[in-house]
């Protein structure tokens, strides 16, 4: 987890606010991911969908992310879990690095506790983002 500020949108906020909630009655109850995710929408900055920059990462949004140490490239799109789907790229906001990669901007790099040990990695492109595209509700 970084100390940068981020940007998150209303809508996303909302809904995210709404999972939270959710997820506290399911398997997630108490979990770390729950508590990662509500510790970053606490210190976001949360802006309207027209108003954010293009170069944030939003929920939906399609990344390129690059691994610091391995220089390897890996590309996801940011849902929330139920339509979760590792083999097609869609990462969930609950997975460590879902949660580590909303609010970003391009070339921001960022560093996350995951099961395998501390990852550091740059957000290297953004190749769709709902709000870029007009998709203000996604």
């Amino acid at each position: 987890m970084s100390n940068k500020p981020i940007q998150i949108t209303e809508f996303d906020l909302q809904r995210l606010t709404a999972l939270l909630g959710e997820a506290a009655h399911t398997e997630y109850r108490g979990s770390d991911y729950l508590a990662r995710l509500r510790a970053e929408l606490d210190r976001a900055q949360v802006v309207a969908p027209q108003a954010v920059s293009h170069a944030v990462v939003t929920m939906n949004s399609t990344v390129i992310l690059l691994d610091m140490e391995t220089q390897e490239e890996e590309t996801y799109t940011l849902v929330y879990p139920e339509n979760a789907d590792l083999a097609l790229g869609k990462i969930s906001i609950l997975a460590p690095i879902g949660t580590a990669m909303l609010g970003y901007e391009i070339g921001d790099v960022f560093e996350w506790e995951v099961p395998a040990g501390k990852r550091h990695l740059q957000v290297k492109n953004i190749l769709y983002q709902p709000e870029a595209a007009g998709d203000f509700n996604l």
